[in-house]
């Protein structure tokens, strides 16, 4: 269960930072 959660973390954490590299490209262009 501990491994699933924290890999589950992992994928948010991801996916937010992704979106910060995405935003920022859009409001850099």
């Amino acid at each position: 269960m501990s491994h699933a959660y924290t890999g589950g973390f992992a994928l948010i954490v991801v996916l937010f930072i992704l979106l910060i590299i995405v935003g920022s490209a859009y409001v850099g262009y």
